[in-house]
């Protein structure tokens, strides 16, 4: 009886990826809001459905109790979370704060399926993100002092990446961050935000060639920095970033074509420079030959992949823990397998929808500066989905990053979810910026309608003969002639 629930529910798990994954979009062709609030409202019942369906695979193949506790304890957190930001913050955008509970809700559920601890433990930082992410919005909306603390974001920026290249210890051939009371702190998945924040307090001053130069060299030494802890993930991320604002910033086609050929060489230097790198070069180009020396976690991921093709093998069913590091780097492959390929393929989806929003934003917004901080972090937010999700299917070599709000890590989770609060403040200075203009727009409106009764009365003032719309005759009108 149990392998029939959960071979069902394997399919039932995809119906209601994909019905969400359609809401995603759908919501955009809809033009009336009591329209968009149903299409949110069955999201967060079919994100929910979804998430009791899982743990209750889990909990029919473990037989643990604690599985049914775990599951309660994340519909409260995921329940206050929607509940609090629609409280708190009518304006921001529901279809951000849906899926990035859906995100964290998909993560849980393979964390869990792979270690329950650790499941506990991004529980609890998805819970402090959450309050975190309540708080962000308020200062972004109320400290207008942000713009013009350009060298703040740079120096404490590189400050803490220095901190970490000097004193981090070495782990998987980088230097990454620090453990305190056990926990692991990532200063680089924080410092990426403050280097989008700085690059967009620096160009939205000036786009001159002389502030050019001097942005440039600061960003250039938060990646060097990066690349000499061999953190080549995030040094890549902040370099893409940087290109991006930069072009959008200028409109300076030379200085992108100038920032490509400069990371190019840098790519070319790198590789004969750093050992490892050509180890993920060559895992890249072929995983099975170089299976015991650096392609074993490459080749298990594709077969997972494969393992799993269209439908997946079920949750608990497969073997996802064969995958190496398949909690932080390599959790695609795993939700992959256990999930199937049309659920991983929704997924994408999802992460795709969050951009488009991010995107939506920045082209909206008026303000340069947040339109900048928008572009930079939907940049930053995409390209991370892409190099992870490009690393584990052997597109691109593996860079070590992590899904946001889906693989483990506590530094992760906590700066994805400020990344999801400064964007959600975002939404709300853009509806502060509608209501405005909407404002200016009926004073206007009134100002006219003043200006043309004035100028009326003005010219019924002038016609003394005119009275209760009747024109009677004047006598200086009658010709001279006439008058004997």
């Amino acid at each position: 009886m149990v392998n029939i629930i959960v071979e069902i529910s394997k399919y039932l798990i995809i119906i209601l990826m994909a019905v969400y994954t359609f809401s995603c979009f759908s919501i955009f062709t809809k033009e009336y809001e009591e329209e968009e609030r149903s299409i949110l409202a069955r999201q967060d019942i079919v994100m929910f459905l979804m998430q009791f369906l899982a743990y209750l695979v889990m909990y029919l193949k473990t037989g643990e109790l604690k599985m049914l506790f775990f599951y309660a304890a994340q519909v409260v957190l995921l329940l206050a979370v929607i509940l609090l930001y629609s409280v708190i913050y009518p304006t921001v955008s529901k279809l951000i704060v849906n899926n990035m509970c859906m995100l964290i809700s998909v993560g849980l559920i393979m964390i869990t399926r792979l270690s329950y601890d650790n499941a506990v433990k991004q529980f609890v930082f998805a819970a402090v993100g959450g309050i975190i992410g309540l708080v962000v919005p308020v200062i972004i909306r109320k400290m207008k002092v942000l713009v013009d603390m350009t060298y703040i974001y740079a120096g404490v920026g590189l400050a803490a990446l220095a901190l970490v290249a000097v004193f981090a210890a070495t782990s998987g051939g980088a230097k990454l961050g620090f453990t305190i009371a056990g926990i692991g702190i990532q200063p680089s998945e924080f410092v990426k935000i403050l280097f989008v924040f700085f690059v967009a307090s620096s160009l939205k001053k000036s786009v001159d060639f002389r502030t050019v130069v001097i942005t440039t060299a600061i960003a250039a030494a938060h990646v060097l920095v990066l690349v000499l802890s061999t953190d080549l993930g995030a040094a890549l991320i902040m370099f893409v970033v940087y290109l991006v604002m930069l072009y959008v910033a200028t409109q300076q086609p030379l200085y992108a074509i100038t920032g490509l050929g400069a990371g190019s060489a840098a790519a070319v230097v790198g590789y004969h420079l750093f050992a490892h790198i050509k180890v993920r070069v060559a895992a890249w180009q072929d995983p099975f030959a170089t299976y015991s020396d650096g392609g074993y976690q490459v080749a298990q991921s594709l077969f997972a992949i494969g393992t799993g093709s269209w439908f997946g093998m079920g949750l608990c069913q497969g073997s996802p823990d064969l995958i190496p590091v398949a909690e932080t780097d390599f959790i695609f492959s795993a939700i992959a397998e256990e999930l199937g390929l049309i659920f991983a393929l929704c997924l994408i989806l999802i992460c795709v929808s969050c951009y488009v929003m991010f995107l939506n934003i920045a082209m909206e917004i008026r303000n340069r500066f947040y339109k900048l901080i928008a572009l930079g972090l939907g940049t930053c937010y995409v390209f991370q989905v892409f190099l992870t999700i490009g690393g584990v299917t052997k597109f691109i070599p593996s860079t070590g990053v992590t899904l946001p709000l889906v693989s483990y890590g506590g530094s992760s989770m906590l700066s994805t979810m400020i990344m999801f609060g400064i964007i959600q403040g975002l939404y709300i200075i853009r509806e502060d910026e509608e209501e405005i203009i909407e404002k200016r727009r009926e004073r206007a409106i009134r100002n006219e309608a003043a200006r043309r009764e004035s100028k009326k009365s003005r010219q019924t003032k002038a016609q003394p003969g005119q009275k209760n719309g009747k024109q009677k005759p004047r006598f200086e009108e009658v010709p001279k002639q006439r008058v004997r």
